[in-house]
């Protein structure tokens, strides 16, 4: 198994431990589910790099890497909904997202053709991260009268989930036309 391979490996562990300290009460582990975060969110970036500039894509790694993403991301906006820090109907959006590319993704490969991550994904992806990095640390600091700012940022990941999810609908409608 390569490195990158390994880095998403090691994003899901991180993943599962920091799920635990997200559940677990008290500052301590409210900065253990931040640290975790934050990187499992980078590796998310070093494996693409490493897979990318040495060669070393798999189909394991394009299949895994994005679902790991997927989990981190989506497991910790679920988790902080009952704290009223994530709204959920954000979170359905974004998800109704996922599943509509995914979905597509999915087409495009019965028929042969491949949908490749675009610019608008790579930057809702980034935005997400930030803006998670940045509400776990919020939520450590206990710094309260700033969490309306985490309503803010997911509102804004959810608008931009929208547009990239528009883009690829509308770059690749051709997969959903009946052959």
């Amino acid at each position: 198994m390569n490195l990158p391979n390994k880095l998403t490996i090691t994003r899901m562990i991180c993943t599962a431990v920091m799920i635990v300290f997200l559940l677990l009460d008290g500052p301590v582990f409210a900065w253990l589910s931040a640290v975790m975060f934050g990187l499992a969110s980078l590796t998310d970036w070093a494996d693409g790099h490493i897979a990318r500039s040495r060669g070393l894509v798999t189909n394991f790694g394009k299949f895994m890497d994005p679902l790991a993403d997927k989990i981190l991301n989506y497991s910790v906006m679920i988790l902080l909904i009952p704290e009223g820090l994530i709204p959920t109907v954000a979170v359905v959006v974004i998800l109704f997202r996922e599943f509509l590319v995914s979905g597509l993704r999915l087409s495009g490969a019965e028929q042969g053709v491949v949908i490749a991550a675009n610019i608008w994904g790579k930057v809702k992806t980034f935005f997400q991260d930030i803006s998670l990095v940045l509400i776990l640390v919020l939520r450590a600091c206990g710094v309260s009268f700033l969490m309306p700012l985490s309503r803010i940022l997911i509102w804004v990941c959810a608008a931009l989930t929208v547009v990239s999810g528009a883009i690829y609908v509308a770059q690749n409608a051709r997969v959903l036309e009946e052959r």
